[in-house]
């Protein structure tokens, strides 16, 4: 088998495991069912990543990780004014789900499993990073938003939260990515949340 296939049969797992993994729940997917999907033998996902959490944390690691440098990358772009930097975070964070659907639903969904499940265990040091961004974001601007006093992560907690649940609820509704992503709409979060901070 040449690189190139093996590296095909690496990437067909990893896109059924994202697929597979988002339509029924990490602990209701077994290996021959994500073999059978990627068409590969178990022998062959097993020599790829030894075990279905090893497929998993590979998963994460290669599509997470390039997702919290991206936050990490907004959040410590902030030039002075907050309510600019929270536009790009928000931006960013309907981007990734925009660029990957089931794999940005997919990470909220193991986020909320159950805290000894193997799959939160995988997910959350991602998730905490992803977090962190957030809140890094209200801790350069504490001198601008005054009104904090140690509240940092809260502020984080909200402005996360009405992200994540205008993403969910838009994409309940059968909107487009386009229309998710609209501009307008994302900056009308932002101001919403701003003027909430300042009242």
């Amino acid at each position: 088998m040449s690189l190139e296939d093996k590296a095909d049969n690496r990437e067909k797992i990893l896109a059924c495991a994202i697929h597979l993994f988002y339509q029924k729940g990490y602990d209701a997917v077994g290996v021959q069912e994500l073999a059978t999907a990627a068409g590969v033998t178990k022998p062959t996902l097993y020599y790829y990543f030894k075990s279905k959490l090893g497929l998993l944390e590979a998963l994460l690691k290669e599509r997470c990780g390039p997702i919290c440098q991206q936050l990490e990358t907004v959040a410590s772009s902030y030039q002075g004014e907050p309510k600019d930097t929270l536009y790009e975070l928000a931006c960013a964070f309907v981007a990734i789900a925009k660029a990957d659907r089931e794999l940005y639903f997919l990470l909220l969904s193991l986020n909320y499993s159950a805290r000894d499940n193997e799959a939160f265990r995988a997910v959350a040091p991602y998730m905490k990073r992803m977090f962190q961004a957030t809140t890094d974001v209200f801790i350069r601007a504490g001198d601008k938003l005054g009104n904090m006093n140690g509240r940092q992560e809260q502020f984080a907690i909200g402005f996360q939260g009405i992200i994540s649940h205008y993403i969910l609820v838009m994409d309940e509704r059968g909107k487009s990515p386009d229309e998710i992503s609209d501009p307008h709409a994302i900056w009308e979060l932002v101001r919403q949340f701003m003027y909430g901070i300042y009242s």
